[in-house]
């Protein structure tokens, strides 16, 4: 098994070899540029490792990691253009840098191109991979969509939020790691417990997000510090705060969100002594232990060697106490 830089150093190689210049450019430039704008490349890591984790080569599952980084790429470009965000990862976003058609034929391409990557393996392998990226990606439009539907909402539960994030992000995880058990030939079982690790742990990594975005360090989050706040968005942090706060903690919020002449610093700073108060903070800390524990409780039921398990366990470890 490979250090997290090892499997990243392999996959931006590959991933160079991908990037090549093609005709029409106003098509494939927009592509590369997305995917060379960066990122913790965390999927397609973890498709690589858990190839590694059930016996084969890290390299025999590169095109698969390839896949899932560009279907992710994908889902960010077109994202980007429902949000009118006007950067991604500190520069302009694809349809700011270009225009929006142009935005929106690039990610129709790209999520033509993760398919195509599965034609590299055979008919087996190649049926298994097409079958649960379908499944994912069909979530994952489900996940944006209750995201969309939440924006008009008063009336989100946790219950409701924890199935979004589970859509927009966890499965995505989940299916990384399903197709590294899958190019590996691993067990149905294994296969299937691996995609519960990995689905475990995305919405651990989400809650996390959650809480970064609001209390990370601005130096090394790598996002704007309280931006979630700003934008009103129903965090889970929010929502235990409307949940389990006092009648005066959940009316000084919602006074909070719906106040537009407060300055973005004030705000910030205003709510998230609610959420401390409250005891929604350490709630969410808390949810991020308990699906971490859960996950890592999937993998006792693994058929892998126990240094593997272990190696796994520090993984899961680093996502839950990560700072950035």
């Amino acid at each position: 098994m490979q250090h997290i830089e090892q499997y990243q150093k392999s996959f931006l190689n590959h991933l160079e070899g991908f990037t090549v210049h093609k005709e029409p450019k106003n098509l494939y430039n927009p592509i590369n540029y997305i995917l060379e704008l960066g990122g913790k490349r965390l999927r397609p890591v973890l498709t690589l490792m858990t190839a590694e984790v059930f016996g084969v080569n890290a390299q025999t599952a590169m095109d698969a990691a390839l896949s899932i980084e560009v279907f992710h790429n994908f889902s960010l470009v077109h994202d980007d253009i429902m949000d009118d965000a006007p950067l991604r990862r500190g520069e302009e976003t694809v349809h700011e840098k270009w225009n929006l058609n142009t935005g929106i034929l690039s990610g129709d391409a790209m999520l033509i191109m993760a398919y195509q990557l599965f034609e590299n393996y055979e008919a087996e392998t190649f049926q298994a991979l097409a079958k649960l990226f379908s499944k994912t990606a069909l979530e994952v439009c489900e996940g944006q969509q209750y995201d969309i539907d939440f924006e008009t909402r008063d009336d989100v539960t946790i219950i409701e939020y924890l199935k979004m994030i589970e859509y927009k992000t966890a499965v995505l995880v989940g299916a990384a790691m399903k197709m590294g058990a899958i190019v590996a030939k691993a067990s149905n079982e294994d296969q299937n417990s691996i995609y519960e690790f990995g689905r475990l742990l995305g919405i651990a990594f989400q809650l996390q997000d959650d809480y970064l975005d609001a209390f990370g360090n601005p130096e090394t989050f790598g996002k704007q510090v309280g931006g979630d706040i700003i934008e009103n968005k129903k965090t889970y942090l929010v929502l235990k705060t409307l949940e389990s706060g006092s009648k005066e903690t959940q009316s000084a919020l919602k006074k909070l969100m719906s106040n537009s002449e407060l300055s973005n610093e004030n705000k910030v700073d205003k709510v998230k002594v609610l959420f401390t108060n409250s005891g929604s903070a350490e709630a969410t800390q808390e949810a991020v232990k308990d699906y971490t524990n859960k996950a890592f409780k999937v993998l006792e039921g693994l058929n892998i060697p126990e240094d593997k398990k272990q190696l796994l366990r520090v993984f899961g470890e680093q996502l839950m106490t990560r700072r950035v």
